[in-house]
């Protein structure tokens, strides 16, 4: 009587779920063993007269039991899965399961189960390539750490310009990487750091497609001055300032004298210019009709670009600065009926002292001012070639002259030649008036490039 109400204790306690493992039940048994000899059958009984918990396929059994620790010992036996590879566990040491256990598995070694994360501490780890600090991603095109990749983002987003103290060499690294702005931007881009990957408009969220060119060509070194032969011919033959020659016997009314000096000045230059554009790579291979249609239909642009570069002023009021020892203001040009002139070739002044023209640059728009000539010529192919190689010297002076802001610089300059254009047409027009009033005496290849104007 007292084995049936046990047996049926037992029963009653393995259908609930408040039964813990398999491991009480045979303490309770083991226990009646002592008192009664028929302890191993009653065990035996138990077990195959308790009922299993119910049946689960691997994709229908429920998470939560086969994740609790004490309940995995009831689970496996039911499930009868078969592993494929030795399974070990261990018991902790406050003698608590840990995984799926049984009691013939409770005395592993405890190290197996440290093993994953020491293997997690050797992976070896990304390195930010700017500064040497752990990388936390790819960003902006290479591995880098949170810090680099804020600075760079806020750098491009706020169009910020630094300026290093020192020589633009400052080391980069992750205790020194605050010391030098300047220094540390220029390493992201020349490690790779993509500007078109930083989103300008500021919304969080999301991420800017783009993709690197496979086949970018590597950065090409920066171009000296000594290197460019179109400079360096201009440089050679750029004709000296010129000083006054003497008045005209006779002439003493001081407006007829100011004019009879400018109308040497400008044929003397007009003989000047055009044996410096003889020099020029490139001008000899056109035809001679053609170098005589440019020079024609450029020369006053070309004087009136070097007689502004001379006459930049360093403050106070402005001056045409004609010659070493002849310069006029906006009152004497008035005087002569040159305001027009005195105007427009300020305003060429203007956009050079703004562009801060250097003298390399100035000869270099010069030729350019005369291969960009919209004559009626012959070989326009021959032009086109004359014209590439002016423009090709003019970018590499720019870039060695100003390697930091050179596309800007290059912009301002080439601003200057729509003002020379309206310059230009001043000129011609003063002189003209000048020949028909027969106001001044001009020489003959004066008046023969004035007249042939083919605009």
């Amino acid at each position: 009587m007292v084995e049936c109400n046990l047996t049926l204790l037992l029963k009653t306690f393995l259908r609930r779920r408040y039964v813990r493992n398999l491991v009480w039940v045979e303490t309770m048994v083991s226990m009646m063993s002592a008192v009664s000899g028929t302890g191993d059958q009653l065990l035996r009984r138990v077990k195959q007269e308790a009922e299993p918990p119910p049946q689960y396929s691997p994709t229908e059994q429920p998470l939560a039991p086969l994740l609790h620790p004490r309940n995995s010992m009831l689970m496996q036996p039911v499930l009868e899965l078969e592993p494929k590879e030795e399974v070990k566990f261990c018991v902790s040491p406050e003698n608590t399961l840990v995984g799926n256990t049984s009691p013939e598995q409770q005395h592993c070694s405890s190290t197996t189960a440290a093993a994953p994360s020491a293997r997690d501490e050797d992976a070896p780890r990304r390195v930010c390539l700017v500064c040497g600090d752990v990388a936390s991603g790819f960003h902006y095109g290479v591995a880098s750490c949170e810090a680099c990749k804020a600075f760079f983002k806020r750098t491009i987003q706020g169009n910020i310009e630094y300026t290093c103290p020192a020589s633009n060499e400052c080391e980069i690294n992750k205790r020194r990487r605050k010391a030098c702005q300047a220094c540390r931007f220029r390493k992201c881009l020349r490690t790779g750091m993509l500007r078109e990957g930083v989103r300008l408009d500021r919304v969080r969220g999301g991420r800017q497609k783009y993709r690197r060119a496979p086949d970018a060509p590597p950065p090409q070194p920066r171009p000296h001055l000594d290197d460019i032969k179109v400079l360096e011919a201009l440089t050679s033959y750029e004709p000296e300032l010129l000083t006054c020659g003497a008045a005209p016997a006779g002439v003493t009314d001081p407006t007829a004298r100011t004019l009879a000096l400018l109308a040497d000045l400008y044929d003397r230059e007009l003989v000047g210019v055009i044996g410096w554009a003889k020099q020029i790579p490139g001008f000899t291979d056109l035809q001679l009709n053609d170098q005589m249609r440019l020079l024609q239909s450029t020369w006053a642009e070309m004087l009136s670009l070097m007689l502004a570069y001379r006459s930049v002023a360093a403050g106070g009021a402005p001056r045409l600065r004609f010659a070493a020892d002849l310069a006029l203001d906006e009152q004497q040009a008035r005087d002569i009926g040159a305001q027009d002139l005195f105007a427009q070739v300020s305003g060429v002044a203007k956009r050079l002292e703004r562009a801060a023209a250097l003298r390399e640059e100035c000869y270099l728009l010069k030729a350019l001012a005369l291969a960009n000539s919209e004559a009626r010529i012959d070989e326009h192919a021959a032009l086109r070639r004359f014209r590439d190689s002016i423009l090709a010297a003019l970018n590499d002076a720019v870039s060695a002259l100003r390697p930091y802001n050179a596309n800007a610089a290059l912009q301002q300059l080439l601003l200057v030649l729509p003002a020379l254009r309206h310059a230009d047409v001043a000129v011609r027009r003063f002189w003209a008036t000048v020949h028909r009033e027969r106001r001044a005496p001009m020489n003959k290849l004066f008046v023969e490039m004035l007249e042939a104007c083919l605009r």
